[in-house]
Parts: structure tokens; sequence; C-alpha cells
């Protein structure tokens, strides 16, 4: 498991190589919930390669030996855990192979090697992605780095929830994206250990119900089939370190559709004046559809995980 304590210490490992980032106010689309709400997004998408996962990637990372460095990294992604990894590589000065699916987003597959990894595109689903990652970690003696299966990462992710904390001690309600779990399980840790009463939530897309259907089966399920616009929330299974924390800290878990999501993208670029990618802006989606309430007034927190999205896929989207 992962305690506050590993959160905290993660904090303590990041600081100063990171961003921290703003909490803003969105009272404008607050005011657009049912009943209407004073809200604050968290603005991960400012962040070091442009989301979140750069500090669950750092913290890891930091904490390898001499022999492991020596050894490369490699991992699998959509695509921001990639950049993530390819840039904290780069900052410890280890070698980096990063597996992406031949359907990746462009831009953040070139992101990645303009971080100095090597990626090789491999296939289309994200089961077979991570097999054969798994079968050049056996063949060239790699280390492999989880997108989110691993307590240094998830105690990364939850260092955002500290942040909200630091900058708005009493929140009533925190919303945040879900893919395999890194960060709502990290933030909710840090969240409720902190604050209990605060109420917290995940959203997923309803072409990957990752969390809510092991949330429901009360086991890790693997997805056969994933069909969402948020490819930074299509991770194909969740784990069991995910899932416990997740069962453990997290209030309720609901689903948002694609045009929930592109509807909120562009809510959020005209009235925050702020680029979500489609896997951040679902936070957004779950609270402006009524998905998620909160009472009239309510302090209402949602991340906005990451901003990495294609130009052309954005005016599709938009």
């Amino acid at each position: 498991m992962v305690t506050l304590e590993d959160v905290l210490e993660a904090q303590r490992v990041i600081a100063g190589r990171l961003h921290r980032t703003p909490l803003l106010s969105a009272q404008a689309l607050g005011a657009m919930a049912q009943p209407p709400v004073n809200l604050f997004v968290k603005a991960e998408l400012l962040q070091k390669t442009g989301a979140f996962k750069v500090r669950g990637a750092l913290n890891k990372l930091a904490g390898l030996s001499a022999e492991q460095k020596q050894r490369g990294l490699i991992t699998v992604s959509a695509g921001n855990h990639a950049q993530a990894v390819a840039w904290s590589a780069a900052a410890e000065h280890v070698p980096a192979t990063v597996v992406m699916a031949e359907t990746a987003v462009r831009s953040k597959v070139n992101a990645t090697r303009g971080y100095g990894a090597e990626v090789i595109l491999f296939g289309t689903s994200m089961s077979g992605i991570f097999d054969h990652a798994h079968q050049l970690e056996r063949e060239r003696g790699l280390l492999f780095i989880p997108p989110f299966d691993d307590p240094r990462i998830v105690a990364g992710q939850g260092t955002v929830g500290l942040e909200i904390l630091e900058d708005l001690p009493d929140p009533d309600l925190v919303i945040i994206p879900c893919g395999g779990g890194g960060l709502c399980s990290g933030v909710a840790t840090a969240i409720k250990e902190k604050r209990p009463q605060t109420r917290v939530v995940i959203v997923e897309p309803e072409g990957a119900p990752t969390m809510r259907r092991s949330l429901d089966a009360g086991k890790p399920v693997a997805l056969e089939k994933i069909d969402t616009i948020a490819d930074g929330l299509t991770a194909p299974f969740t784990s069991e370190l995910t899932l416990a924390l997740t069962r453990r800290y997290v209030d309720d878990a609901v689903l948002v559709s694609d045009a929930e999501i592109a509807q909120a993208m562009g809510l959020i670029l005209e009235r925050c004046k702020l680029l979500a990618e489609p896997a951040a802006a679902a936070s957004v989606a779950a609270l402006l559809t009524g998905k998620v309430r909160a009472a009239e007034g309510a302090k209402v927190v949602a991340i906005l995980s990451g901003g990495n999205v294609d130009r052309e896929r954005l005016k599709q989207l938009l």
C-alpha cells in the first residue's frame, strides 16, 4: 500500500525539479453546474511534459540504484507517461525505451522522442503493447517502469493532492480523471488522510470503464475493448495496488460520454483559457452534466490532468 508519508516523501523528492501547478478559480464553469458551485481547477496541464505523469516518473527514477539506472528503462504508454519517463530519464541520465501504439497521438510520439527516448511503435491494442514491452525487457535486460502499478509512482501522483490542500485547505469535493488509477489512488490517499470529510469522486469515459468495472467486480478487470477520445484514460486494466487504494479512499466512480468530454473541452478553453486534453476535461464534464453533484456553493476542485492534444485532433473535437 501507499501511505501519506510516502506521498510526503515524494513531495520532498520532486521539490524544485517540477512545476508547482496553480489552483485556478473557474467560477464561470462552476455557475453552470446544477446547483452552482465554487469551482477550482488544478492545472496539471501546465506541468512539465504537459501532464501530471512526470511527478510519479521522477519519484520512481530518483529512487533507482546505480545498477538499475545502468541497465536502462523501458515502459509502455498511450502518451503522457511516455513523455514523463523520457523527460525523467534524461534528467537522471538514464537511457529509456518507450513502446507506444501505432495509433498513438503523433504529437505525443514526437515529444517523447524529443526528450531523448527511443520510441517503438507496435500494434493497436494496449494489452498487446504491454506484452511486447515485457518481451523487450527480457531480451535487452531493461528495467520496466509501470505506468501506474508502482508505489513510488502512485506516491508521486499523490503530490497533486497535497498541493490542492495547501492552496484550498477545505474542499468539499475533489473530482479526478481515472485510467489505470495511479493519479486517483495517489490523490485520494493524500486528500482523505489529511481531510477525511472531503468527498473524492473519480471519472472515466464510457468507452474505457476500467476502474468502475474493477470496483464492481471486487478485483482488477481487463477490458476487451476500448473506444474513447480520451486516450489518456485508456489503460486496459487496473492493478491490485490502485484498486485497493481506490476502494479504500474514493467515494464514487462515474462515467461520461465522449460527447460530454468534447463539450467540456470547449467550455474549458472558452471560459478558463486553458487547453485541456480529453482525459483532463472528463473531470469537468462529470460536474457540468450532473454525473457528480455537490451542495450549492460547495468548494469543488476538478483536476485538469494534462493538455497534450494533437492540433488536427483538436480541430475535429471542437
